[in-house]
């Protein structure tokens, strides 16, 4: 399966990256390396032939609590789990200079891809993503996202995700 990103590396110039948000240029400019050194999340870019970043994701583990999610999809579920393994979409962004290119639905296929591949080795039932304002909000909701109630988060079910690429 080819993927459009690759993992971060220390060839892509992080520091020309700059989207609009503060605390997601500076997570790409100060933190991600340390992150994937730690192992805490994986950065994964589009970057052009100079290493130039267009945009950047990053994907790591998490859990859902049971009680978060709509009783349609809980009442599926083994009531063995109180909290449910997902992918955390912890980062999504997309350069200024990129910007009304469509690299922000790439990026979340790339990601959604990356997730559904994965969720066939290490459990994952959804992907999980905290939009930082409304904007991400609306933005997830145009692609099937799901709000969580009383946690700010969204979630698409693995099931839905694998749906796209069948």
């Amino acid at each position: 399966m080819s993927f459009l990103t690759v993992p971060l590396e220390n060839a892509h110039r992080r520091k020309d990256f700059e989207c609009g948000e503060l605390s997601l240029n500076n997570y790409l400019h100060l933190q991600a390396k340390q992150d994937m050194k730690r192992r805490l999340s994986v950065c994964f870019v589009l970057a052009d032939e100079q290493n130039r970043v267009g945009g950047y994701y990053t994907l790591s583990n998490a859990s859902i609590p049971r009680e978060f999610l709509p009783e349609e999809i809980e009442r599926k579920l083994s009531p063995a789990y109180a909290n449910l393994p997902a992918t955390l979409l912890g980062r999504l962004a997309v350069d200024r200079a990129a910007k009304g290119k469509g690299f922000g639905k790439d990026l979340l296929i790339d990601a959604l891809k990356r997730s559904c591949e994965t969720s066939k080795t290490i459990g994952s039932m959804a992907v999980i993503v905290n939009p930082l304002d409304e904007e991400a909000e609306r933005f997830y909701l145009k692609y099937g996202f799901i709000k969580l109630p009383d946690s700010g988060k969204m979630f698409l079910p693995m099931g839905t995700v694998a749906t796209l690429f069948i």
